[in-house]
């Protein structure tokens, strides 16, 4: 279910003027969310119905590049998704999905169908044991895994994103994630805010440093041609 709703962004997708949908569920409950009020607390927040959004979305048409479809994550709600992203399109809309990688059937069904015109996927840690510290659950690493195969066969354009979490992501991490995207189109690694974050501890780590980002920079570059840092760059 869609219950939050951003008229007008210039920040969810680069060089692109959006609206962005939050559906208000998500399988992970990672340590670090930034979002984790709208995903326990759902009920605080009014259920936005489709034709309200299609109301607002044809009121922009004009100057309104696409929609971005975000949470939580959106697959929980599969169907949900589906009948959404095929609204989005019949209105000439470019449609973006915010993705944490463990639907792959899911985000195969919305690539055949051209239903979707670029995929941000989250990896959150090392594809191993260590995922199911990030994502706060036990994860099934090998849907993570088609999930980037499926992106990185090139049928849409996509970027993955890690987020620089301090005593998760360090130089060795970057690297160990690096070896197993290497090739991909576009790695964007994004700065850590330590104050909204769902587990209590992680609110009290220090975000990276300018110097850390651009040495994190470099390492995904090794892997990714198109690497870069988006948020504050550090202290």
């Amino acid at each position: 279910m869609i219950r939050a709703m951003i008229e007008t962004s210039l920040i969810d997708w680069d060089g692109k003027l959006t609206t962005v949908l939050f559906f208000d569920k998500c399988n992970f409950m990672c340590p670090f969310c930034q979002n984790w009020d709208l995903m326990l607390n759902s009920e605080k927040f009014p259920l936005i119905e489709w034709r309200d959004i299609e109301r607002k979305l044809l009121a922009r048409k004009k100057w309104i590049d696409g929609v971005v479809l975000t949470g939580g994550e959106p697959f929980v709600y599969g169907e949900e998704v589906l009948s959404v992203s095929r609204g989005v399109k019949a209105m000439g809309f470019l449609l973006k999905i915010d993705t944490n990688g463990s639907y792959p059937d899911a985000l195969q069904e919305l690539i055949s169908k051209d239903l979707v015109d670029y995929v941000a996927m989250d990896i959150k840690a090392p594809l191993d044991e260590r995922y199911n510290e990030a994502a706060g659950r036990n994860i099934d690493i090998k849907k993570i895994e088609r999930s980037v195969r499926l992106l990185m066969e090139g049928r849409v354009n996509y970027e993955f994103r890690t987020t620089c979490v301090p005593g998760m992501i360090n130089e060795g991490t970057l690297g160990e994630i690096g070896e197993r995207i290497r090739g991909a189109r576009t790695w964007v690694l994004q700065q850590y805010v330590p104050e909204n974050a769902y587990d209590e501890k992680y609110r009290q780590l220090t975000a990276v440093t300018a110097g850390e980002a651009r040495t994190f920079v470099d390492i995904a570059r090794r892997y990714a041609v198109n690497a870069k840092w988006r948020g504050r760059s550090g202290n």
